[in-house]
């Protein structure tokens, strides 16, 4: 695509992206907080909870009492056309009076008229203007005796052009009604005062939960490292989130600590083999005489360098193990036969430093994981063992499984490590006193932690009296199968 494509004023962008500089569209500051958000949702659910809780009460109170008389209408007016049928006017004329005798509460009402709309019977002195014979069901007001009131009436059409009106008085069922109906409304507005104020609370309580993470957050992105989320001991999921993220400013702060350590331990350690090299080099090129004392100058620098090569692709290779990449080629082995094979390879070294190398191993000793990592990480123990035991010693490499963990030890008779020194000895670069004086660059025991992290082991560094017991514990091929069943199953 042109340069004139690009700047066309019709061109789109793609979909998807988003040009540099363009701003996403920005709601008002209050909407984009979620304490008000999660307090409008508590107060939105707090109300429909009280409506539907008033609903229900009127619907079983006022509504209930409306639901009655309806009822007692229609049974009435099935009595009297039960009643005109059996007897014709006369009967009806007779029943409505006989109920009107016997209605104590003067709640009942009734009309009988004519066709031509005069009344026969009931205690109403006319047809109710505001009432059609057509309509079924109506509520009206009515006048009785002279006073006015409320009734709930039904109508219908009886044979010959005769109405009948049956009905009840619901005056003071309308005032009880429009009383409670009231008193529901009134409970509604408290209940939504009592709704804002609870969600003006737990917007209160959401902030200042989440103002002390933000804090700490804010802190540590100034470099502020050592703050932590501070925890109310209550146990919530506040807590729960704090504990989380503490536990991962820890882990930050170990990998940051750890980051300091390598570079000082690098720009240490391989200072002196470097300036060792460009010495030897510039002084090869103002002072050699003959070609073989320049090779001979090139051939040490070259060897300083290697050794300089070789540290970084042992850093490079525990930060492959560390990153998990190599879990792929994870499969199930027998360790013993890769155990015996390490100590035929180093039983010559051995017997060239006067060295006793001792083997004990049970006939399988089934693994799970990376079999050329786990081989790496006993020979780096080997390495180390030999290379600190004096003349005459003896360095024994021993195997068992007991509980589902494979213990591989290796013990020598050397100078051992101090109690203090045995805690930082898995450290990159860290080398002991006793160490100053012999070739290394202070990882193989690091590169044996980090093989045994990726395995879900660990490495143990005892005193062996004299001398140092390296123990690397692995979890066995049963156990990580068992494991594997377990979180499968979960």
């Amino acid at each position: 695509m042109d340069a004139a494509t690009l700047g066309h004023p019709g061109a789109q962008n793609a979909p998807g992206i988003q040009l540099a500089g363009a701003r996403l569209p920005q709601h008002p500051r209050f909407l984009r907080s979620a304490a008000l958000r999660f307090a409008a949702m508590y107060a939105l659910l707090f109300g429909l909870s009280a409506l539907a809780l008033a609903l229900f009460l009127w619907w079983q109170t006022a509504g209930l009492l409306d639901r009655r008389t309806d009822n007692a209408i229609a049974a009435d007016v099935d009595s009297l056309a039960q009643r005109w049928q059996e007897g014709g006017l006369p009967a009806l004329i007779i029943t409505i009076e006989n109920r009107l005798a016997e209605n104590v509460d003067d709640s009942a009402i009734y009309l009988l008229v004519d066709p031509a709309m005069r009344r026969v019977s009931g205690n109403l002195s006319s047809w109710p203007t505001d009432l059609t014979v057509h309509r079924i069901w109506a509520e009206l007001p009515i006048e009785r005796a002279g006073i006015r009131s409320l009734a709930r009436v039904r109508t219908f059409t009886l044979p010959g052009g005769f109405h009948l009106l049956v009905g009840r008085d619901v005056q003071v069922r309308a005032q009880l009604r429009d009383l409670l109906t009231g008193a529901l409304l009134w409970a509604l507005l408290v209940v939504l005062v009592l709704g804002v104020a609870g969600a003006v609370v737990i917007r209160g309580l959401f902030r200042r939960a989440m103002a002390n993470i933000s804090a700490t957050a804010a802190a540590i992105s100034a470099g502020d490292l050592s703050r932590r989320v501070r925890i109310s001991g209550r146990g919530d999921e506040f807590d729960r989130l704090s504990e989380t993220i503490n536990e991962m400013l820890e882990r930050i702060s170990r990998l940051m600590d750890g980051v300091r350590q390598v570079s000082n331990a690098i720009a240490h350690d391989l200072r002196t083999p470097i300036t060792r090299a460009r010495a030897r080099l510039e002084d090869a090129a103002l002072h050699a005489e003959s070609e073989a004392d320049l090779r001979a100058a090139i051939e040490r620098a070259t060897t300083d360098l290697d050794g300089i090569v070789a540290v970084f692709q042992a850093l490079l290779r525990i930060a492959e193990i560390e990153a998990g990449t190599r879990r792929a080629a994870f499969a199930s082995f027998d360790a013993a036969p890769v155990l015996a094979g390490l100590v035929d390879l180093y039983s010559a070294p051995a017997e060239e430093g006067g060295l006793t190398l001792e083997f004990t191993c049970p006939e399988r000793l089934p693994l799970f994981g990376d079999r050329e990592l786990v081989q790496q990480a006993i020979a780096n123990l080997l390495d180390n063992a030999l290379k600190f035991s004096p003349e005459g010693g003896v360095v024994r490499l021993s195997a068992a499984a007991a509980g589902g963990t494979v213990t591989i030890t290796v013990a020598d008779h050397g100078p051992g490590l101090p109690e203090a020194d045995r805690a930082r000895a898995t450290e990159r670069f860290f080398r002991g006193e006793t160490a100053r004086n012999t070739p290394g660059a202070g990882l193989g025991l690091a590169l044996v932690q980090a093989v045994a992290s990726l395995h879900g082991g660990s490495v143990q560094l005892a005193e062996n009296a004299p001398g140092l017991a390296a123990m690397l514990h692995l979890p066995g091929a049963a156990e990580v199968a068992h494991d594997a069943a377990a979180t499968a199953d979960a």
